[in-house]
């Protein structure tokens, strides 16, 4: 009984430890800004960091500190060549997020009746975390020397490459309009929603697409619990399995029937609309395999689910 005591009050100790450290980390990364709250992200992930830091880091996908309206239109003036007011009926000043590269904000283009969504890059943010990254590969080269047995400074150049494509809104724009076609095109309803491209309103910085609606994933419980749903009941599970096999599904063609696919499927990247339908945001980390890689990982996603080792082995020989 001593034993379980101890076992408990030595978990609670290390809570209020996480708690604290997580806190921390909170602060700092949102200070910093740039690469730093990329690595917020990461670090919270339910794979590699405790609950508390996950519940404190995983905020800043899409709740990062913004910037201020006036240097939002800033931004959007000198990118689409006209005033707000020449461009949108109606524009939200308040934004519906913000991230580490861009926040993104509710609005109305003139002679449209939709609404849509407005990214917009945070000033100065790109020259910001390239700095950051390099910093990191001149710690990685100095850790090099050391006896550390991987390759740290390659990791950092493939951060720097992939990191590098988000501040191109025009890349990303066609890479959302790729996966939209493909997904639209090969099912008779996608499994997943994802937004319509204004590609008269694109530039480098900024991106105008169709407004998705619904709640971020992350909020989906707090939202059943205002509904008196229970979240162990019938309902909930089923919309808790809608939800994983839309997932499944289109990661699954998009994956190994495609090899080009979304590579950055957050909880800040994922909507729950109506009926538990999922949209799927962002496409600044987009990847595309080549035939072998994606035909060796359909061999061994079949070899998994046979229980196949020796096919296993094989898949990518």
């Amino acid at each position: 009984m001593n034993f379980v005591k101890d076992v408990n009050k030595h978990e609670e100790m290390w809570e209020r430890q996480h708690e604290l450290a997580a806190h921390k980390v909170y602060s700092m990364c949102s200070d910093l800004g740039g690469f730093f709250l990329k690595i917020a992200q990461i670090l919270g992930k339910p794979d590699l960091a405790p609950a508390a830091w996950v519940r404190k880091l995983v905020t800043l996908c899409d709740q990062a500190p913004a910037t201020p309206f006036d240097a939002v239109r800033v931004v959007l003036e000198k990118e689409l060549g006209k005033s707000i007011e020449q461009v949108f009926e109606t524009f939200d000043e308040k934004p519906l997020g913000s991230a580490s590269i861009a926040q993104v904000h509710r609005a109305r283009v003139k002679g449209d009746k939709r609404d849509v969504v407005v990214k917009v890059q945070h000033p100065g943010v790109e020259k910001l975390m390239m700095v950051d990254i390099r910093n990191l590969q001149i710690f990685a080269l100095y850790m090099q020397k050391t006896d550390i047995k991987f390759d740290l400074f390659s990791m950092t150049k493939e951060i720097e490459k992939q990191i590098g494509y988000e501040f191109d809104f025009k890349r990303e724009a066609n890479a959302m309009e790729k996966i939209r076609r493909f997904l639209y095109d090969n099912n008779r309803k996608s499994p997943v929603l994802v937004p319509r491209v204004f590609p008269n309103l694109v530039t480098r910085k900024v991106l105008v697409m169709e407004f998705m609606n619904g709640i971020p994933i992350l909020s989906l419980g707090d939202e059943m619990a205002k509904r008196g749903i229970n979240p162990h009941g019938k309902m909930a599970e089923a919309a808790k399995f809608n939800i994983l096999h839309s997932l499944s599904q289109a990661y699954g063609q998009m994956i190994l029937k495609s090899g080009f696919f979304h590579a950055d499927p957050h909880p800040g990247n994922i909507l729950i609309g109506k009926g538990s339908e999922v949209a799927l945001l962002d496409y600044g980390q987009v990847k595309e395999l080549p035939d072998h890689l994606r035909l060796g990982y359909a061999n061994l996603v079949i070899a998994i689910a046979d229980n196949n080792a020796s096919l296993a082995l094989q898949s990518f020989r």
